[in-house]
């Protein structure tokens, strides 16, 4: 099957920064997208961004220009570089695949990684 294995996460100081990078392996045929989400306990696990294979990217409205989401198709790997970052960005980033496992499948198959806990200190 579909791994998704994401580093990168820490502790950093308030305007810190970190790079997360999340790379898939196994039976992949094709990647739509690839994205980053994250969630604090008690709350609903939320989209960070987004990009597609052609590199359209969505931002969540929090991110107001301090993070960048690229993707390195050829390895099938997807960066979160965060920037400028506050103790609300304090949460377990997750990043998420969609795409096809089959050529002849009409449906795109959705894969989570682990979880990468990024914490932010004030």
């Amino acid at each position: 099957q579909v791994q998704l294995v994401g580093s990168g996460g820490g502790l950093v100081r308030t305007g810190g920064s970190l790079r997360l990078s999340c790379a898939a392996s196994g039976s992949i045929f094709s990647i739509n997208d690839m994205g980053w989400y994250r969630q604090v306990p008690g709350k609903r696990r939320e989209l960070v961004a987004i990009i597609s294979s052609s590199g359209s990217t969505n931002y969540a409205a929090f991110v107001k220009g301090r993070f960048t989401i690229s993707l390195e198709i050829a390895k099938n790997t997807v960066f979160l570089e965060m920037n400028s970052l506050t103790p609300e960005d304090t949460a377990v980033y997750y990043c998420n695949l969609r795409g096809k496992i089959r050529a002849e499948n009409t449906f795109f198959d959705e894969f989570w990684g682990q979880g990468t806990q990024v914490t932010v200190s004030s």
